[in-house]
């Protein structure tokens, strides 16, 4: 439903990066999507019992979970799980998945004007001599270049001249391309032995760059000395791109030492390891050139994160997922330019200095055992454009040393005016975290973008009335009045605190453009899809604005929307990540 188009507008295309995300939210009509879909687990072939083998579980580990009264099967099936999110929706995708890579060969003889037979021998020839073989050896390395590293290796039957080549080619490194057909995608392991020898066998004999590696498939506990002389020959070959996720169990097993001697590394992601003692590593140790970072459920210690940063001195992107022990990070960085956190138990973060600073995402974060809230401090951070998702009842925001209050006016010191995009989850049933909405919004006087999540409440604060009433009564702050121009909320279900919150903003955003109301999934809903649907409509024919474009969208979704994914907070072709579409008006 579209409601007052009178604007005229265009929607720039999708960014690759949010092309599939887009066209899964559009499938099915849910105002969160992930990245990339997630894979179909790949079947698995019954045991006697009826039951699919361990896939993550080894005898020992099944033995003791038993006796903790704990489902093998189920720790087994939920860290698949988590396995299969790091690697589909977190670490970057390998170079192989580029088109370019998988390019006809006649195409890219093509490009290179071999057309002719009687001048380019790439050609067929009708006496059947191998002409292939006396392509010039650029064009042998354009050819080797777009093949999986194993069939890379196998061209070397062909002739000596060939072997040379491949062992001088740059090559994409990866267990999940040394698997057998019909492994499944990665996560899924393979046969670990036969994984690990032709690994071995590829590096130790290789004599050119690999500038990318990854090890996903891997149960790499089982070998840590191997592991060593990979990080090893990887320092000589200049790799660049690391990913290096542990099949777990144990979950604790260490980070071999050798991987902080990679000096060449421009991209490093590490999952399901425990982090080394940072004081026992080489007083030099530094990543000169590291730009990306990610940290997936890696076991830290206090100031861990903080000694890689320090040792980072152009590292732009900080990504943190599943860090169960509680966080606390003290940013100081000339370089840093986006951090996301996600899905972890993160204490307290200050940005104490951060120049370059554009985008901070705190996202799925969970209180630790105290129970209490996130500590947000915002310090010298004056290019910071994006942030969120955070909550107010269960975050403690701090600008310049202030904490925010309910009630409390805003001030100079208490407002960060770079700030254009804000998301906000929010529990509106629940009568404290509401009075704090207003709080939030007056510490950025010039938010363009405010983005809500509806977040279900089990247990209310204060009566359903008492957040009717205040909303009625509540005053809008400057930048609801003339700056906020996009407005989305997402998991609406038509609760009375939604309904008086989401009039409250209409009846004051007079700049507002676009609008889109989400509704969650009508299986966590106490109201029917048609009556939630009534309510938001109600709740927007009082807006202040003439000029809007309002949109109504269903869901099929999870609840609570999908996880978030580091590829959307990581492209800068949007100024807004935690919208899938960009609009910008025609004068």
């Amino acid at each position: 439903h579209v409601y007052n188009g009178h604007q005229s507008r265009v929607i720039r295309p999708l960014s690759p990066c949010l092309k599939k995300e887009k066209e899964k939210q559009i499938a099915d009509h849910s105002s969160a999507s992930l990245a990339t879909p997630k894979p179909s687990p790949p079947r698995r072939p019954a045991t006697m019992a009826g039951r699919p083998p361990f896939t993550n579980v080894d005898s020992a580990t099944e033995a003791d979970l038993r006796r903790r009264g704990l489902d093998p099967h189920e720790v087994d099936r939920s860290t698949e799980q988590r396995l299969t999110h790091i690697c589909t929706d977190l670490v970057p995708a390998l170079p192989a998945s580029d088109p370019r890579r998988h390019t006809p060969l006649h195409k890219i003889l093509s490009r290179r004007a071999v057309t002719d037979p009687a001048r380019n021998p790439a050609l067929p020839a009708p006496d059947g001599v191998d002409r292939l073989s006396l392509l010039r050896d650029a064009l042998l390395r354009e050819i080797l270049c777009r093949l999986p590293v194993k069939d890379g290796a196998r061209t070397s039957v062909l002739a000596s001249r060939w072997r040379r080549v491949w062992l001088s080619t740059p090559q994409v490194l990866a267990d999940a391309h040394l698997r057998p057909k019909g492994c499944g995608l990665p996560p899924t392991p393979a046969d670990s032995p036969a994984i690990v020898a032709a690994f071995s066998s590829i590096l130790e004999a290789h004599t050119g760059a690999i500038p990318t590696v990854h090890l996903t498939c891997t149960h790499t506990n089982a070998y840590q000395a191997q592991l060593a002389r990979w990080l090893h020959l990887l320092a000589t070959k200049g790799v660049q791109e690391l990913v290096l996720v542990n099949r777990p169990w144990p979950l604790d097993v260490p980070l071999p030492p050798a991987l902080f001697s990679i000096t060449t590394l421009a991209c490093l992601y590490i999952g399901l390891w425990k982090f080394p003692d940072v004081a026992r590593l080489p007083p030099g140790t530094s990543f000169p050139h590291l730009r990306e970072l990610g940290i997936c459920s890696v076991v830290m210690e206090d100031g861990d994160i903080d000694f890689v940063v320090a040792k980072s001195p152009i590292l732009e992107t900080l990504n943190i997922h599943g860090c169960n022990k509680g966080l606390r990070l003290r940013l100081v960085s000339q370089s840093l330019r986006c951090v996301q956190i996600c899905s972890s138990v993160l204490e307290d973060i200050a940005v104490v200095k951060a120049p370059r600073l554009e985008r901070l995402i705190l996202e799925g974060l969970r209180s630790n055992a105290g129970g209490l809230c996130t500590r947000v401090r915002i310090g010298d951070a004056p290019k910071l454009h994006a942030l969120g998702i955070l909550e107010p009842g269960n975050t403690m925001l701090e600008i310049r040393d202030t904490i925010v209050m309910a009630g409390m006016k805003a001030s100079s010191s208490t407002m960060a005016t770079s700030v254009k995009v804000l998301s906000l989850n929010v529990r509106f049933a629940n009568h404290t975290d509401a009075k704090m909405v207003p709080s939030f919004l007056g510490c950025f006087p010039n938010l363009e973008a405010l983005h809500i999540i509806s977040e279900k409440c089990d247990h209310q604060a204060g009566s359903a009335r008492m957040n009717l009433n205040f909303w009625k009564q509540a005053k809008p702050t400057e930048s609801l009045k003339s700056c906020i121009k996009v407005f989305s909320y997402r998991e609406f279900r038509g609760e009375l605190g939604e309904v008086a919150f989401i009039k409250f903003f209409f009846r004051n955003a007079r700049a507002l453009r676009t609008a889109s109301i989400s509704m969650a999934n009508p299986s966590f809903m106490t109201f029917s899809m048609d009556e939630a649907t009534c309510k938001a409509k109600q709740a927007s024919n009082n807006m202040a604005s003439r000029s809007c474009e309002m949109v109504l969208l269903g869901s099929t979704g999870p609840e609570g929307g999908s996880p978030w994914s580091f590829k959307r907070g990581t492209d800068y072709s949007f100024e807004d990540p935690f919208s899938a579409v960009q609009i910008h008006n025609i004068a």
